[in-house]
């Protein structure tokens, strides 16, 4: 997954670094979302909204109290995310990304509706396993990060790239963000680790040792391969995901979470953008 990002990111960096913005005003923030759920209601919300399509993937651009904002469905999973981030950057500019959705709890505190604000997100999706013979089975719980961040070298082989690959969420969105805390009423809105990886993890103490490590209080399949897009490229990032669902506690699916989240990430956004110069 990692890969792929990096692979992207450099893809688009030579056309962003020499293209000047399409109107001459001042940069968007870009809000994401993987699914339809996670961001019409964003969308519906902007003021004179056009329509961008670029293959796939659909960016809603217009205005919030005046600002210029960008609304854009990423699709689900790491390679869509990635992509859908370098998209962004090389044709809009962003002064800061937010990356939001639903998410499955790792941490067996947190309940459907809480909100967490990724004060970092890591990939869970790059492990090296260590040799087992041929009837060994598999053994999960003993593979070892990679982090795919690192230019040279082997990762398998590099101690070095033995550790998850880690990136922090952006002081100032992190600050627009708790601000904006007091408007949401569904849950808490408490601050943690977003993991990442195109997987599906349902068993108990696979999620306990992802906890664990990594320190993870929800996982979901966009954050991580966004942030890292974000990061090579040099713009702000900050992931916010809403429990949907915690199997760690029977905490049942409710996809009414996605839209409160679209409300507080509303609601961020706002905050965000009044800390921007006129």
């Amino acid at each position: 997954m990692q890969g792929i990002a990096r692979a992207c990111a450099v893809a688009f960096l030579v056309a962003r670094a020499s293209a000047a913005a399409a109107d001459g005003g001042p940069p968007p923030v870009v809000v994401q979302g993987a699914m339809p759920i996670e961001v019409d209601k964003l969308a519906s919300r902007l003021d004179g909204v056009t329509v961008e399509t670029v293959g796939a993937w659909t960016f809603w651009k217009g205005t919030l109290d005046g600002r210029p904002v960008v609304v854009s469905k990423t699709l689900k999973g790491g390679a869509n995310a990635a992509a859908a981030t370098a998209l962004a950057v090389e044709r809009f500019h962003p002064v800061a990304i937010l990356n939001q959705g639903t998410a499955g709890g790792h941490d067996p505190a947190l309940r459907v509706f809480d909100v967490v604000l990724g004060a970092s997100a890591v990939s869970l999706g790059a492990f090296k396993s260590p040799y087992r013979s041929a009837g060994a089975g598999s053994a999960p719980l003993d593979w070892v990060p990679l982090a795919l961040t690192a230019t040279e070298g082997s990762a398998g082989n590099d101690p070095r790239a033995h550790t998850v690959a880690r990136f922090a969420g952006d002081e100032a969105l992190l600050a627009a963000a708790r601000r904006a805390a007091p408007t949401y009423k569904r849950g808490r809105v408490v601050e943690g680790v977003i993991g990442s990886s195109d997987s599906w993890n349902s068993e108990i103490d696979l999620i306990a040792s992802y906890r664990s490590r990594f320190g993870t209080s929800v996982e979901e399949m966009e954050t991580a391969p966004a942030a890292q897009i974000a990061a090579l490229l040099k713009v702000p990032f900050l992931g916010i995901r809403v429990v949907s669902n915690n199997i760690t506690n029977a905490g049942g699916y409710d996809s009414g979470a996605a839209e409160a989240c679209e409300d507080y990430v509303y609601e961020v956004v706002r905050a965000y953008l009044r800390t921007l110069p006129p």
